[in-house]
């Protein structure tokens, strides 16, 4: 039951509208969608002998972009369908989360892996050039990982079946 701040409010306390925030079923399938495709890419990394120390465990459970799954893929697509079966296809939420869908899909296969392999080739050029002693003291740019397709459309449809999950259960 609500508690209410007082008698003329119709809002509840901050205290209940958090613990309606965290009980959320959208908000709840978005998480464990992220946490499912980060779990499944740490299990594939450590089957395949990618990982190497606790440090790389941890930072592969928690942080680290690309790979298989897409945890970004499987996120906003886990958002869509339970905002979808919550409030409906044709509600404005629900074309507002479709739209932030598309902008996100299309950045985790697109912009995004391009940017990974011009990164990787700037770096393989300033190595290069050190190396040849034509520049001093070249420092390596960060390679952001983009993803293949294949780790997108795995990724939503990891996050569809938790957000039809989190919608019908």
């Amino acid at each position: 039951m609500i508690k209410y701040n007082n008698m003329e409010s119709l809002l509840p306390s901050a205290k209940d509208q958090f613990k309606l925030f965290l009980e959320n079923p959208i908000f709840l399938a978005c998480i464990f969608s992220w946490f499912s495709a980060q779990f499944l890419k740490t299990v594939i990394n450590l089957i395949y002998g990618r990982i190497k120390s606790l440090g790389e465990l941890l930072e592969m459970m928690i942080f680290r972009t690309g790979g298989m799954p897409s945890s970004h893929s499987a996120l906003v697509t886990s958002l869509c369908v339970t905002i979808g079966f919550r409030n409906g296809l044709n509600s404005d939420i629900f074309i507002f989360s479709f739209c932030f869908f598309m902008v996100v899909i299309r950045d985790a296969f697109g912009v995004r892996r391009s940017s990974g392999i011009q990164a990787k080739k700037i770096n393989q050029i300033g190595k290069e050039l050190n190396e040849k002693k034509l520049l001093n003291d070249y420092k390596p740019i960060k390679e952001v990982n983009g993803h293949t397709p294949m780790e997108v459309i795995f990724g939503c449809i990891l996050g569809g079946l938790v957000g039809v999950a989190f919608s019908v259960l």
